[in-house]
C-alpha cells in the first residue's frame, strides 16, 4: 500500500453578490498537481452558483436547464489545462470499451472540424503562448457553433462524462424557454449570472505555477493535448500552497464581480460568455 497522504481541511467562505457561502475544502499537505485542485474548485464554484440559482427562483424565474436538453452541448466550450488534465485521468479509469468508443467519438469530431478548416485554429487557440483577446475567441466561437457539431462526450443527448464535466457546462444556466437554445445567435437567451467561473480561476492558477499564459483550451482538443503536456502535468507543488493561490484569484474575481455589479443597472444580465 502507498503511503496515505495528509490532509488538511480548511474552511473557505465567499462574500459573493448573490450572498455569502461557506465549504469545506480538503487539499493534501503533500506535493501534488494542479489538476488535484479542479474537483474542489468545481465545487466551490456550483456553490457559489447555488446562490445565484435561489436567488432567480426567488424572483420568480424558473430555470429551463433538464437533462436531456442538449442545445449547449453544440457550442465550443473552452477548458483550463488543470481540467484537460484531470479529463484525461479521469478517461483513463474507464473501462477500456468505454475508453475506446469516447476515442472514437473524440477523433470523429477532430476530423469533423478539420474538414470544415477549424482544427488548426482551435489547435492554435489550444497551443499559443500569448494571451489570446476576447474578439479573436469570438469569431472561433461563431464558426465553431455554425456547424451545430455535438460535443463528443455526448451520447443520445446525454452527458457521458457528467461527473467530470468542466466547469464551463455546470454553470451554464438559462432562465428563457428551452426551444431558445437551439439558436442562442437569433434568439434571446438569458443566462442566470456566474459570479466566479471556475475554469477561469483554474487558468489563471495554470498561468501562475507555470508562467505561461491562462490557457483555454477547446474541449474537442483536450484529451490529445493533456498527452502532448503530460510532462508539465506532472509537476507538484505543496497542495495548500496551490489552493492558496486559487483562492486568491477567486476573490479577485470576487472584487470584480461587485464592482461590475454596481455600475451595472438592476436586472440587467451580464454578457453572455464566450
Amino acid at each position: 500500500m502507498g503511503e496515505a497522504r495528509l490532509i488538511e481541511r480548511l474552511e473557505v467562505s465567499l462574500n459573493t453578490p448573490a450572498g455569502q457561502c461557506t465549504s469545506s475544502i480538503e487539499v493534501p499537505t503533500s506535493f501534488v498537481p494542479v489538476a488535484a485542485l479542479v474537483q474542489p474548485m468545481r465545487r466551490l464554484g456550483e456553490q457559489a452558483l447555488a446562490l445565484e440559482e435561489r436567488k432567480t427562483l426567488a424572483a420568480g424565474k424558473t430555470i429551463s436547464c433538464r437533462m436531456g436538453c442538449a442545445a449547449c452541448c453544440r457550442m465550443l466550450v473552452p477548458i483550463s489545462a488543470p481540467e484537460a488534465l484531470a479529463l484525461k485521468e479521469a478517461i483513463g479509469k474507464l473501462p477500456p470499451q468505454r475508453r475506446q468508443a469516447l476515442s472514437q467519438q473524440v477523433a470523429e469530431t477532430r476530423s469533423r472540424l478539420e474538414q470544415a478548416g477549424l482544427l488548426a485554429r482551435l489547435t492554435e487557440i489550444a497551443e499559443t503562448d500569448r494571451q489570446l483577446t476576447d474578439e479573436e475567441f469570438d469569431a472561433i466561437n461563431r464558426d465553431y457553433y455554425a456547424l451545430r457539431v455535438p460535443c463528443p462526450f455526448l451520447d443520445n443527448e446525454v452527458c457521458s462524462i457528467y461527473e467530470d464535466r468542466p466547469a464551463a457546462c455546470r454553470e451554464l444556466l438559462v432562465t428563457t424557454p428551452p426551444e431558445l437554445c437551439q439558436d442562442i445567435t437569433a434568439n434571446p437567451v438569458h443566462p442566470i449570472p456566474v459570479t466566479v467561473r471556475m475554469s477561469t480561476v483554474l487558468a489563471l492558477l495554470w498561468a501562475d505555477v507555470t508562467g505561461g499564459p491562462a490557457r483555454l483550451i477547446p474541449l474537442p482538443l483536450a484529451p490529445e493535448w493533456a498527452d502532448r503536456h503530460a510532462a508539465e502535468g506532472n509537476g507538484t507543488w505543496p497542495g495548500t500552497q496551490l489552493l492558496e493561490k486559487a483562492l486568491d484569484k477567486v476573490w479577485q474575481i470576487l472584487n470584480d464581480a461587485f464592482h461590475d455589479r454596481a455600475q451595472r443597472p438592476s436586472g440587467q444580465l451580464p454578457p453572455k460568455p464566450a
